[in-house]
């Protein structure tokens, strides 16, 4: 269970499995230790290599949707100590506040997630709060499925080389 932002700048307890050592984690309040593909040999468990890469560790979000807290397509939540930082150095990095956070979003299907750009996953939200439609909800979970797949025999879509 974390912290996480959600719509309207909301906190919310966000629930996951736990994947990494608990002494490797940084859970100081001005901590930033992003996950990125190195630590998968020092930060994660065995089993949490497993259920990181079948994205088993995001099935306890089933829960936050039920109760209201996240839908299944949207922004992703980040801890408040990241949001806090991120609005001082992204003038429009709020804006991907006014909807309620997802399971999945366009920014995580086109590989923003974990170690990557936030100036740029915070315009891939952006652009799916301003397009918003029944039938791109439906495409991001499409490709969301797809993605697991992929995940499940590739390792994960942010660390691999891309073009």
């Amino acid at each position: 269970r974390q912290k996480r932002i959600g719509r309207d700048g909301k906190t919310f307890d966000f629930f996951k499995f736990r994947s990494m050592y608990t002494d490797k984690c940084d859970f100081s309040a001005e901590g930033k230790k992003w996950t990125t593909a190195k630590d998968e040999k020092s930060r994660i468990t065995p089993f949490g290599k497993f259920i990181r890469k079948t994205n088993l560790d995001e099935l306890p979000q089933l829960w936050n949707i039920l109760i209201g807290n996240m839908s299944f397509v949207g922004p992703r939540p980040e801890l408040p100590k990241f949001v806090d930082k991120f609005q001082k150095d992204i003038p429009d990095y709020f804006r991907r506040h006014r909807v309620k956070s997802g399971l999945t979003g366009w920014a995580a299907v086109n590989g923003l997630k974990g170690d990557t750009s936030i100036k740029e996953r915070v315009r891939f939200d952006i652009f799916y709060i301003e397009n918003w439609s029944l039938w791109f909800d439906i495409k991001i979970i499409i490709k969301t499925a797809f993605l697991i797949l992929g995940e499940a025999f590739g390792g994960k879509y942010e660390y691999r080389n891309r073009p």
